[in-house]
């Protein structure tokens, strides 16, 4: 049982999960600054709001506020995520497998299961003749 749980542990899948967890927790820390420095100070500037959890508030009602500018933020955040992922992870990976794919050379194609089929028939027969 222990072996089992330390073979899942130890498969790379969970290892590369386990990393991009860490790294996804140390990444959020930068899109958190680069949101607080660079985009609330341009919303305080065209909304009159300090963020944009605060911009573009809809009173209803019977109390409570549709907040839209907490929505455009989210939308915001993770389009900057999902562009620095992409072009710090994604891109760079992509052009190192097409650089290891072309320097390394071509396999045959092994054989289909009808021709294994077919040699193993062959050899039975040969077998077969010789007895």
């Amino acid at each position: 049982m222990l072996k089992g749980f330390r073979e899942f542990l130890l498969r790379g899948n969970v290892v590369d999960l386990a990393v991009a967890v860490v790294i996804g927790a140390a990444f959020n820390a930068v899109v958190e600054k680069v949101v607080s420095s660079l985009i609330n100070p341009l919303i305080s500037v065209v909304f009159k709001a300090d963020s944009l959890d605060k911009a573009l508030m809809v009173e209803l009602p019977g109390g409570g506020a549709l907040a839209f500018g907490a929505l455009i933020g989210a939308i915001i955040n993770f389009v900057i995520v999902a562009a620095v992922v992409y072009f710090v992870f994604v891109l760079p990976m992509n052009h190192m497998r097409e650089r290891t794919a072309k320097n390394t050379p071509e396999e045959p194609a092994a054989p289909s299961e009808q021709e294994l089929l077919a040699e193993i028939r062959d050899l039975l027969r040969e077998q077969r003749a010789g007895k």
